[in-house]
């Protein structure tokens, strides 16, 4: 069962095609909010959009979230029954101004959505990942956020045919305007698109350590990712790599977990994996309560040899 109308709103191109895939099994029409210019609408379109309304830049001192008054009436007016929102910093504050505007409250994070007898049912985690909670929406327009990794993108389709609609929003600043833009420091990496990923762990003793898993990653095709702890204190990898409840979470055909000990906060980013495996030194490690397949051994022992055996 499906509903009608499915809106999604964006401020990060890469995540239309995912976005809309969903939007197209919850909806009869799929509309998107772009703010950008006509070949991300046109894009959008052969991404599995129906129609695209394209919001205007207002001046660079303008935060795009001080469309969400123009956005909230766009969507009362076209009757909205869904609003999926990217849940980026941003993507998050215009889903809350929006859901006020509407009379209603924004759901956070969304994992699992089913709409049943015109109802739309969601999951998400609450308490730290330690359980997943279920909601029915009761608002006749329902505004949540999502994130990468909830569904599979579509293949582009050049030829499929879409309305774009321009527009010249009004402008609530709200009192704040921006005073300069930088470039974020950090790598480029989308491990929810990610087939196959190498996480490591507190069990290596050293950056250079952890040459081993990289080689193996490149022998297996994988991206690389990592526990907390090796990107927020040991800093040995950058924050975008970082799998668990708030960080990346993985939706990967295998991941090979090295040295993780497996507590609940990065279990949460990987339990969703079709196949889990595990090498840890530690029987007892939480990690093998979760795994498909569990090597016990030490990893400077195991790795050399998983590698070798790749090799030859």
């Amino acid at each position: 069962m499906t509903v009608n109308n499915v809106f999604v709103i964006t401020d990060n191109q890469n995540a239309v095609a995912e976005l809309c895939s969903g939007a197209r099994q919850l909806g009869d029409q799929v509309s998107v909010v772009l703010f950008g210019d006509k070949n991300q609408a046109a894009e959008a379109i052969a991404l599995g959009a129906d129609q695209v309304y394209l919001f205007g830049q207002s001046g660079d001192s303008v935060m795009i979230e001080a469309y969400s008054k123009s956005i909230a009436e766009l969507l009362h007016a076209e009757k909205a029954d869904l609003v999926m929102v990217y849940s980026s910093v941003r993507g998050k504050l215009i889903a809350g101004r929006i859901a006020s505007q509407l009379g209603t409250s924004a759901l956070s994070n969304i994992s699992e959505f089913t709409v049943e007898d015109g109802s739309i049912i969601v999951k998400h985690m609450v308490y730290g990942g330690a359980a997943i909670r279920t909601e029915k929406a009761l608002s006749d327009t329902v505004v949540v956020t999502v994130g990468t990794g909830v569904f599979e993108a579509m293949s582009k389709d050049a030829t499929r045919q879409g309305k774009v609609i321009e527009v010249n929003p009004d402008v609530d600043n709200a009192g704040i305007r921006v005073l300069e833009t930088r470039p974020k420091q950090g790598e480029l990496v989308n491990l929810s698109a990610a087939k196959r990923v190498v996480g490591v762990g507190r069990g290596f003793a050293s950056k250079d350590d952890l040459k081993m898993a990289e080689e193996l990653a490149a022998l297996a095709g994988a991206e690389m990712a990592c526990s907390r702890p090796i990107a927020e204190g040991e800093k040995w990898m950058s924050k975008e790599r970082y799998v668990g409840v708030t960080g990346v979470v993985l939706k990967t055909d295998i991941y090979i977990a090295i040295g993780i000990s497996g507590q609940i906060q990065h279990m949460v980013g990987v339990n969703q994996a079709k196949t889990l495996v595990a090498i840890n030194k530690d029987k007892n490690a939480p990690i093998f309560k979760h795994v498909d397949i569990g090597l016990v051994g030490d990893i400077y022992k195991v790795l050399p040899q998983i590698i070798e055996k790749i090799k030859a």
